[in-house]
C-alpha cells in the first residue's frame, strides 16, 4: 500500500529561496574599482589616501627611481590580493552576524587571543549574577567589529576625510586587541589583587596589553602577514598601541598625524568617554545580567561625523542625539550600582584575592628560558601570563597539597555560599585618595573595637577585617564636558550636571 504524507494547506507555498540560510562568506572588496585603468592623478589620489605623500609626489614628477616605483607597485599589488580574500562569519548574540578581516581572524586565532575565553568579563559578579558567565573573549570580537563599523561609517559619510584601508584595519585590530593583558577575574587582578600584593606598582592592564600585543605579533611571525595585507611597519604598530593605552594628555602622537586625531577617539576616548569598548560592554553585559540597556549604539553610528571643535578634529553627534547620549551614562551608572559595585560581588572577589595570595608562593608557572613565575610576577613575563587564566581557581579549589590548604579552604567557602559578612558601611563626605596602607590603618582601628556584649575571651586582629572603598561612579563626577553635539553652525557642550 503506498502511502504519502498529504501537504498542509493551511500553510502557503514558500520555495527553498525563501527559507533561512547561513550567510555565505563575503569576498573582501577593494575599495577602488577599475584600477587596472587609473591614470597618474588615479594613482595619485590612491597613494595619498593609503598615506604615501612623498610616494605621490614622486610619481607626479617626471623622474622616478625605480626603487620607487618597485615599492608603488608593490602598494598596488595588495589591490589585486584584497580582492581574492574572504570574510569570515561570526554570530554574536549581541551584534548578529559578525563579519571579521582576515588578518584580525589570524590574530583571533593565537594562543594569546585564545586565552580570553577563560577571563570572565564581569569576575566574581557571576556568582551572583548566574548569567554573567560572558568572557574577554567575546567582548574583544565586539569591540572590533564596532570599531571598524564607526570608522567605516565615517568614511563613507565624509570622504574628505582620507580615511584609509590602512586605518580602517588598524582601528579595527585596536578594538580587537585593547583587553589582552586582563588577569584571572579581569578588574580584581588588577585593582585588588595586584595592589595588595605589591603595593608601590602602578601596573595596569592597559601595560601587560601592549606588552602582550607585541609577544602576539613576534611569536606568531605576524608582522610579514600584516605587510601583505598593506600595513606599513613599525609606523601602523605604533598606530595600534596608541590606540589601546596612548598618552593621556599628550600630542602629537607617533601614529598618526594630527589631522586624523579622531582616529584615537573611537576604541578609547580619552576626551568625552564615548567609545566602542562602552557600547560593547554596555550591550553584553545588561544582555548577561538581565538589565536593560537603553542606550541604542546603531543611531549614534548613523548620526556621527567629525568636525573640527577648538582647532582639532573630534568625532561629534547631532544635537538632537542629547537624549540617547545621557541615556549611555545613565546606563553606566546604573550597571555600576546594580552590579558592578555589587556589595556579595565585592565579598566574593575580596576572598578570592585573599586565596590567591595566600597561594601565591606555592603556584608556579613555566614562562620564557624556563624560567618559574608566581601569579603575581607572571605579569611581567608574556609567556607565564599566557598560562594565567581564571583556572587557578580551580587549580587551588580541587588541589590536595597541603601548603595551599588555607587557600583551598577560602574557595570552598565561596562554594559553599559561606561568606563574609557585612559589619557596616558609611560614605565619605568628601572625595577620598585611599592607599593599601590606609586601608590597613583602618582595619587595625576595627580592631580595637570591643563587641557590645564584651564577651569574654573574644580577641579581634587586623586581619579579622577587610575595608573595600568604593567608588560611585556618580555622572557628576565624570567629566565636566562628556560629549560635543555639533548643529548647523558650531558645536554645543553637553553639561554632565544635565545627565
Amino acid at each position: 500500500m503506498d502511502i504519502r504524507k498529504r501537504p498542509r494547506e493551511d500553510l502557503p507555498n514558500t520555495s527553498s529561496s525563501d527559507q533561512f540560510k547561513t550567510p555565505e562568506k563575503r569576498v573582501y572588496e577593494a575599495a577602488w574599482q577599475d584600477f587596472a585603468k587609473w591614470g597618474v592623478e588615479d594613482v595619485c589620489r590612491y597613494l595619498r589616501q593609503e598615506g604615501h605623500r612623498t610616494w605621490e609626489d614622486t610619481f607626479r614628477g617626471s623622474f622616478v627611481l625605480i626603487s620607487t616605483r618597485l615599492q608603488i607597485l608593490h602598494s598596488l599589488r595588495k589591490l589585486w590580493q584584497l580582492a581574492a580574500e574572504t570574510i569570515k562569519v561570526f554570530n554574536d548574540p549581541i551584534h548578529g552576524h559578525v563579519e571579521m578581516h582576515p588578518l584580525l581572524v589570524r590574530i583571533m586565532d593565537t594562543p594569546q587571543f585564545q586565552r580570553l575565553r577563560h577571563i570572565k568579563q564581569l569576575g566574581g559578579a557571576y556568582f551572583v549574577f548566574p548569567g554573567a558567565s560572558h568572557n574577554r573573549f567575546e567582548h574583544s570580537i565586539g569591540v572590533g567589529y564596532l570599531a571598524g563599523r564607526l570608522v567605516q561609517e565615517l568614511s563613507e559619510r565624509q570622504p574628505e576625510l582620507l580615511i584609509s584601508s590602512r586605518d580602517i584595519l588598524c582601528v579595527q585590530m585596536a578594538g580587537l586587541c585593547h583587553d589582552l593583558g586582563h588577569g584571572p577575574f579581569s578588574h580584581m587582578f588588577d585593582r585588588m589583587f595586584i595592589p595588595k600584593m605589591c603595593p608601590k606598582s602602578k601596573w595596569k592592564h592597559e601595560e601587560a596589553s601592549l606588552a602582550m600585543f607585541d609577544h602576539l605579533v613576534s611569536v606568531n611571525a605576524l608582522e610579514p602577514v600584516m605587510k601583505d595585507h598593506g600595513l606599513v611597519l613599525p609606523d601602523d604598530l605604533v598606530f595600534i598601541k596608541e590606540q589601546i593605552a596612548g598618552p593621556q594628555n599628550t600630542w602629537p602622537y607617533m601614529g598618526r598625524p594630527e589631522d586624523k586625531s579622531f582616529l584615537y577617539e573611537i576604541v578609547a576616548n580619552k576626551i568625552s568617554g564615548i567609545d566602542v569598548d562602552k557600547w560593547d560592554y554596555f550591550a553584553r553585559d545588561c544582555y548577561h545580567l538581565g538589565i536593560q540597556n537603553n542606550f541604542d549604539y546603531h543611531r549614534f553610528l548613523k548620526f556621527a561625523r567629525v568636525c573640527e571643535v577648538d582647532g582639532k578634529k573630534q568625532i561629534c553627534t547631532r544635537e538632537k542625539e542629547v537624549g540617547n547620549l545621557y541615556e549611555m551614562f545613565h546606563t553606566r551608572n546604573y550597571l555600576h550600582r546594580k552590579a558592578y559595585q555589587h556589595k556579595v560581588g565585592h565579598i566574593i572577589e575580596t576572598m578570592i584575592t585573599e586565596a590567591f595570595i595566600k597561594a601565591e608562593p606555592y603556584i608556579q608557572i613555566q614562562g620564557s628560558e624556563g624560567n618559574m613565575f608566581t601569579i603575581s610576577t607572571a605579569i611581567y613575563d608574556m609567556e607565564a601570563y599566557t598560562k594565567l587564566t581564571d583556572h587557578v581557581f580551580e587549580q587551588i579549589l580541587y588541589s590536595s597539597s597541603s601548603e595551599l590548604a588555607e587557600a583551598r579552604k577560602i574557595l570552598q567557602d565561596i562554594t559553599c555560599r559561606n561568606l563574609y559578612k557585612n559589619v557596616g558601611q558609611t560614605q565619605a563626605k568628601k572625595r577620598l585618595e585611599v592607599s593599601q596602607e590606609q586601608l590597613l590603618k583602618w582595619a587595625s582601628e576595627l580592631a580595637t573595637c570591643r563587641p557590645e556584649s564584651d564577651l569574654q575571651g573574644v580577641t579581634l586582629e587586623p586581619g579579622d577585617f577587610v575595608v573595600n572603598v568604593s567608588v560611585r561612579k556618580i555622572l557628576q563626577d565624570l567629566h565636566t564636558v562628556v560629549t560635543k553635539c555639533f548643529t548647523d553652525t558650531q558645536p554645543k557642550t553637553l553639561k554632565s550636571k544635565q545627565c
